[in-house]
């Protein structure tokens, strides 16, 4: 159950968004100023921060670009919820850092759908750093591989092939979309290119490189 910090001073609307991220099924602790919310944060860190630029002790965007300093808070998703309706107000809140912007007032189903948008995509982004299919684990933070407990040690190209084909397991993916995705560049003249870097891959992952199927006159997958 992800967990939600609403910042905001307006009771009304605390309570409004308050009852409606509980009855979506998120876990919610509600603060009306900075300083309570600056106590807590040290404590625990939430999932997504529903922040109020127009607090009664410092100003929302003042907050969030503290948030963006530290390393343990910078990549905690952040949306301003505000009566500032200015494109100039929006333009500033985002580019000191926040994910999105809602101005007041707001239909719940609104602030819902885009609550549920960012986390899906945050956590579709943490699955990406961490793949395996069957004796196959790539670490993406760390750009490592290993084939069972042993680590494999690939060419940066390799490393981005064996990526795309496992975020891609099952999948068919066409020549010229391996050459565009990994490569940027057409697939017309570089078919040696591709047909090499897959060799040195299936042999250096051994046994498992064997997943790595080719589809005549089509492309390759990993199945």
């Amino acid at each position: 159950m992800s967990l939600i910090y609403i910042v905001e001073d307006d009771k009304n609307i605390q309570e409004i968004e308050c009852y409606s991220l509980k009855n979506s099924g998120y876990s919610v602790e509600e603060f009306d100023c900075a300083k309570a919310f600056w106590n807590r944060i040290e404590k625990r860190k939430p999932d997504l921060v529903l922040l109020d630029i127009m607090l009664p002790d410092s100003d929302g965007v003042d907050v969030l670009k503290k948030l963006r300093r530290n390393p343990e808070t910078k990549k905690i998703p952040v949306v301003m919820v505000t009566a500032k309706a200015s494109e100039i107000d929006k333009v500033k809140g985002l580019d000191s850092g926040a994910d999105d912007y809602i101005t007041k007032p707001f239909g719940i189903m609104e602030l819902i759908s885009r609550v549920k948008a960012i986390l899906r995509r945050i956590h579709s982004m943490e699955e990406e750093k961490f793949m395996r299919l069957h004796d196959i684990f790539l670490d993406g933070e760390k750009r490592m591989v290993y084939v069972g407990d042993k680590p494999c040690e690939l060419t940066y190209k390799e490393f981005e092939l064996l990526k795309l084909f496992l975020q891609n397991a099952g999948i068919v993916m066409t020549r010229e979309a391996i050459m565009e995705r990994v490569w940027g560049i057409d697939f017309e003249g570089e078919s040696r290119t591709l047909d090499m870097h897959i060799k040195t891959l299936r042999q250096k992952l051994g046994d498992a490189g064997k997943n790595i199927k080719t589809v005549r006159n089509v492309g390759y997958r990993i199945e």
